[in-house]
């Protein structure tokens, strides 16, 4: 009979009392005792978790696009690719937790949705950072957070700076006009013809075009991240109101038309 197998005999510590251990490193018991449902229902706990972990998933994308947009402020354009890639990839996690998601039925959700009260995905002040970081600045939104004035601080604290796209479009031409602190980017014919030129001879412009289709790449995974959230809203709850009192599903479709570089889209036309 094969003994069975001894990790203490291939040279590892069993014993961590006094030492840090797996789960003191990640802090798991206040990560892992966070979810704590509101109900008896088996599937608030899947609704919870779903939405911890995008959270999670949210906050290293905060802090790739952060530093993303320090590293292009100083012309490091190697880094700024990798991180790109990587937050582009973190939303192709987030798309992957709506097929999770989407295995509860909207019986199952019916079953603790009032325990719910008037919680809604879009006060998450982690989606909303996102977003100002990008461009899409809808000052609006912030009256969310006015009863956490630390949140509302963050936010307003990022309007003072230029979004990463406005420091990219800095890097295009210094002489283009800027995309305003404080509102979202609408899309401006000199910047168009500005990445036009680009695209048409990549080579003369090699960092500026791998750039642009970084940027086009995450949004294109952040399109998607939004498209499905639509869906499986739609699949659990119909055309109900959310229970933030937007309209649910009309609301999230009207999101869809939003464009964070509506420019590198556009310029496809003019090549």
């Amino acid at each position: 009979m094969t003994k069975p197998e001894n990790p203490e005999d291939d040279g590892a510590r069993m014993s961590f009392d006094g030492a840090m251990s797996y789960g003191d490193y990640l802090a798991l018991d206040p990560i892992l005792g966070a979810a704590q449902p509101k109900s008896r229902a088996h599937d608030e706990m899947l609704f919870i978790i779903q939405h911890q972990t995008s959270e999670l998933w949210m906050r290293l994308a905060l802090h790739e696009l952060n530093a993303a947009r320090e590293a292009l402020m100083a012309d490091d354009f190697p880094p700024v690719f990798k991180m790109l890639t990587r937050v582009a990839r973190i939303f192709e996690q987030l798309n992957g937790a709506w097929d999770v998601l989407r295995t509860m039925t909207p019986s199952e959700y019916t079953a603790f949705r009032e325990d719910l009260g008037e919680s809604s995905g879009f006060q998450s002040h982690q989606y909303r950072l996102i977003e100002y970081i990008l461009g899409n600045r809808n000052t609006a939104m912030m009256r969310v957070h006015e009863h956490r004035p630390a949140l509302h601080a963050m936010l307003a604290a990022e309007l003072t700076r230029p979004s990463l796209y406005a420091v990219a479009i800095a890097k295009l031409d210094s002489e283009l006009p800027r995309p305003a602190l404080d509102a979202p980017h609408k899309p401006v014919p000199a910047i168009e013809d500005a990445w036009a030129r680009v695209y048409r001879d990549p080579a003369a412009h090699w960092s500026l075009y791998e750039l642009a289709e970084k940027l086009v790449d995450l949004e294109d995974y952040f399109r998607r991240w939004r498209f499905n959230h639509v869906t499986t809203v739609e699949r659990i709850i119909g055309f109900k109101r959310g229970t933030g009192g937007t309209s649910g599903v009309q609301y999230l479709r009207r999101m869809l038309e939003v464009e964070l570089f509506p420019e590198l889209w556009n310029v496809r036309g003019q090549l």
